[in-house]
């Protein structure tokens, strides 16, 4: 086999293992020039291809050229000018382009595995038509709320659109690597006035598309650093750049952060993301419990249980399914249960403290209002005058506070979460007929503090 043929196999096989931005970049412009006394030379156009080849594409051309010869061979990269002039150029010092190569995306976060419900619809919809129309729409995009509610994937979901979509170069980069690459610069430039490394910083975040960072709030307290990436936002906004921000709070709320990037973060929209309502939180579930193959292992109370006490962190619910299985796994490959489920995880969850406290509440004040004990309500009995005061107990906890139908039924002595359901169907029936009723609720509903 030719030279060229050796090539030809070899860069098919090189195509198959990367996206083609950075095939077409890298390696359609290389020749193989000759195979010698085991090694293989390799002319490439620049200085950037030689040392981009060396540093983070060697163990793939060794792979793949061994697949296609049989023989392993070390690799020498020249430039025109070293081949002319029969010398060695040193490329440590060269910098690489980041955003050719390196976008930081998750390819595991995108619009489709972002599952939807009321708290975020209007999240999700407006970083969809950002990353349809970047730089364009909302600009910059400012996403901000608790830590696990979604604002990373959404990032990447937005990243990972646009390069799928476009040739734009998109650049995802926590707040704290921006300032720890911002230190670095000051301590070289301190050392030696070293130009090249404040021009490859001001590449990296301005020769781009779509900057996307991550945790915003970190720039507080880093006073340099905030002069920067002012300087870096201005760049990008005045070029339609798009910018995407997250924070865990609203951008007047980030205290010690300059005013003047208060205001620039204001100039776009900005996004609250809020903890998931049960619903979603039930969906999720069911996504991942589906996404893992397991079905028909975890039980509907099973699963409301799991939801009812991950109420702000969608990542403890992956954690609590995963816990769960492996417990019941590892006690012999038990069944499924409420009650295992309970076990597994008792010292997994925080306790709602005040959740738990709300259906107290209403069980005292249902049972002061006729006379009975708050035991009476948690007990079995099926009395009228015990029976209905704890079915008008349960429509409130799940119509007033929202309580999902498993957790009511566990703080009212373990009834069945069907218990539940059927005891809210019957009040909201009676109401419909009976007004004295329905003004007796709302009396018991305002006393709830």
């Amino acid at each position: 086999m030719d030279l060229d043929n050796i090539w030809k196999s070899f860069l098919a096989k090189v195509e198959n293992q990367m996206n083609s931005i950075s095939y077409e970049t890298w390696f359609l412009p290389a020749k193989l020039l000759s195979l010698e006394n085991g090694k293989a030379k390799i002319l490439v156009p620049s200085h950037v291809h030689k040392k981009n080849l060396k540093e983070n594409y060697i163990d793939l051309i060794e792979e793949k050229f061994a697949e296609v010869t049989g023989t392993n061979f070390k690799f020498e990269f020249f430039i025109e000018e070293e081949l002319e002039n029969n010398i060695v150029i040193d490329t440590n010092d060269i910098g690489i382009p980041y955003s050719n190569f390196e976008t930081n995306l998750d390819p595991k976060y995108t619009f489709q595995t972002f599952i939807i419900g009321q708290s975020n619809k209007f999240a999700a919809t407006s970083a969809l038509a950002v990353a349809e129309q970047p730089g364009n729409m909302y600009n910059p995009l400012f996403i901000y709320g608790s830590s696990g509610l979604g604002k990373t994937h959404l990032m990447h979901a937005i990243g990972n659109y646009i390069t799928e979509n476009s040739k734009k170069k998109v650049l995802y980069i926590p707040c704290d690597k921006f300032v720890s690459d911002f230190v670095e610069i000051c301590r070289k430039n301190s050392n030696d006035n070293n130009i090249d490394a404040t021009k490859q910083f001001k590449n990296k975040y301005r020769d781009i598309d779509v900057l996307i960072i991550d945790d915003i709030h970190n720039l507080v307290g880093a006073t340099s650093a905030q002069q920067e990436f002012f300087n870096t936002f201005n760049e990008l906004y005045n070029n339609n750049k798009q910018i995407i921000i997250s924070s865990d709070r609203s951008p007047d709320d980030i205290k010690k952060l300059e005013e003047r990037l208060k205001t620039r973060f204001n100039w776009g929209l900005q996004i609250d993301i809020l903890p998931p309502e049960f619903e979603l939180r039930m969906n999720i579930i069911n996504k991942k419990i589906e996404m893992q193959e397991l079905e028909n292992k975890f039980p509907l109370d099973v699963k409301e249980y799991i939801a009812s006490n991950c109420v702000g962190d969608i990542r403890k619910l992956e954690g609590a399914i995963t816990r769960v299985y492996a417990y019941a796994t590892i006690m012999n490959g038990e069944d499924i249960t409420l009650d295992l489920a309970i076990d597994a995880l008792k010292d997994f969850f925080v306790k709602s403290i005040i959740s738990k406290n709300k259906i107290d509440q209403v069980i005292q004040i249902v049972s002061e209002n006729y006379n009975i004990t708050p035991e009476d309500l948690r007990s079995k009995k099926k009395t009228n005058n015990i029976a209905i005061p704890r079915q008008i107990a349960m429509y409130i906890c799940r119509i007033y506070l929202e309580e999902n139908l498993t957790k009511i039924g566990i703080e009212f002595g373990g009834k069945n979460h069907t218990t539940v359901m059927h005891a809210v169907d019957k009040i909201k029936n009676e109401i419909l007929n009976n007004e004295t009723l329905n003004s007796e609720i709302q009396k018991l509903i305002n006393k709830i503090r």
